[in-house]
């Protein structure tokens, strides 16, 4: 049972009343006995803990077929195979491990999500997470119109499948565009984005993903940005705000796998997220165990609870990052009262442009690099609206070396010990 015997409602209730930071894995096992074992392990770990239920690649791509062949051939999936497995044996999988002390969360990865909603509900779920950029962009060649329009009815099923005490919840995955190398106020305005978006359509709880990047000071600015930004644009919407440990290529050594997550703890905890994605020392070798997830939360919380909050040392709407957020998202929501429409748009005319995505929708104008200080900046801005506040610096545009090395920034000082605070 989760460490502090916390119970509420329904996952965003949970997770926004939990006396400490809530930390969740990754994990997603095709046979419901393993997973349920991966579920009751994370639900007994010391600390506060929700489960994670991620979904098989068949599942993600909506290729039931295959899935089917695979489960009745007894073939080991990547994942959970929830649609293939129906209602009936899944919540015989969850009957005593979800509970309102331990939600889950089903994650995927599709633009298309509609079956996948539905499957969830009818197992007794409520909670999931993705969106109609977040998930289109980085990972299929799904149309953006297509994967909005895919994501409207998405959310109208959620929502529709709540009940009393038990309210449905979303989460955007716009914060962890591509997993590194995008400047933090685009992430922060497309997980703002993509929030508004699920409350057009129907739902009450969400939550807002950051993913840590290169440069702490930043991150903090980030999230701090993020919080102020949802306070202003999600009036009485059940919110809170989820970091994710670093997506990027992931350090090679112990000691700096350690230093990262560290890392990723002590910012959500000083910036007052509530939910930490947590990695395991693992994550650069081969898919972890349940025994190192449950070391790796267990190790976080323990990080947690010897961290502070960070009080505010000036107006967060002055920071870079705030500033920057605010006009993409300003500009987008004056494109059209639809927020869908708005975002279809936006990427049409270049005004969202995700540095490094190849998806034939997004423009490809943008580009960043990692500067002298270790922060994200823009080499170029291409058409977004951020010249009044933005000075993009074309000379640190990356070479094909150069993009290779940033790719590795992260991993390659943590391994040495380079960054401040590395290992503590």
């Amino acid at each position: 049972m989760a460490a502090t015997g916390h119970r509420a409602e329904d996952f965003g209730s949970f997770v926004h009343t939990a006396p400490e930071l809530v930390v969740q894995p990754r994990m997603g096992f095709s046979s419901p006995a393993r997973m349920r074992h991966g579920l009751l392990a994370t639900r007994d770990a010391d600390a506060t803990t929700v489960g994670t239920l991620t979904l098989d690649s068949y599942t993600r791509t909506g290729d039931e077929a295959a899935a089917r062949r695979a489960v009745d051939e007894g073939v080991d999936l990547n994942g959970y195979p929830l649609v293939t497995h129906g209602a009936v044996t899944t919540r015989r999988m969850l009957e005593g491990v979800a509970a309102p002390d331990f939600p889950v969360q089903v994650r995927h990865g599709s633009p298309a999500p509609q079956a996948i909603v539905t499957a969830l509900a009818r197992s007794g779920l409520h909670a999931t997470e993705g969106g109609p950029v977040s998930y289109c962009l980085p990972y299929s060649r799904t149309p953006l119109v297509e994967s909005v329009r895919n994501w409207e009815e998405a959310c109208r099923r959620l929502a529709a499948a709540g009940r009393p005490g038990q309210r449905p919840h979303l989460e955007s995955f716009g914060g962890c565009m591509m997993g590194q190398l995008c400047p933090p106020a685009l992430l922060v305005a497309l997980s703002l984005l993509e929030c508004l978006f699920f409350v057009r359509h129907g739902l009450t709880s969400v939550s807002l993903s950051y993913a840590q990047q290169t440069d702490e000071a930043q991150d903090e600015e980030a999230v701090r940005a993020l919080r102020g930004l949802a306070a202003e644009l999600l009036p009485g919407i059940d919110w809170h705000v989820v970091v994710y440990t670093y997506m990027g290529v992931y350090p090679r050594t112990p000691s700096g796998a350690r230093a990262l997550q560290d890392r990723a703890v002590r910012l959500a905890v000083r910036t007052g997220a509530e939910r930490l994605i947590v990695k395991t020392a693992a994550e650069a070798h081969r898919i972890p165990t349940v025994a190192q997830n449950v070391a790796a939360l267990e190790s976080s919380a323990r990080t947690a609870r010897l961290t502070r909050p960070r009080p505010v040392g000036r107006d967060t709407r002055d920071s870079e990052v705030y500033v920057q957020a605010r006009a993409l998202v300003e500009a987008v929501l004056c494109l059209s009262d639809d927020p869908g429409a708005a975002l279809v748009e936006a990427f049409a005319r270049g005004w969202l442009d995700v540095p490094y995505c190849l998806h034939p929708d997004n423009a490809g104008r943008a580009a960043s690099f990692i500067d002298e200080r270790g922060r994200l900046a823009w080499s170029s801005i291409g058409a977004m609206p951020l010249g009044h506040v933005v000075t993009p610096r074309p000379a640190a545009a990356l070479t094909s070396s150069g993009l290779l090395e940033a790719l590795h920034h992260v991993e390659t000082r943590l391994d040495l010990g380079q960054f401040a605070g590395a290992g503590a």
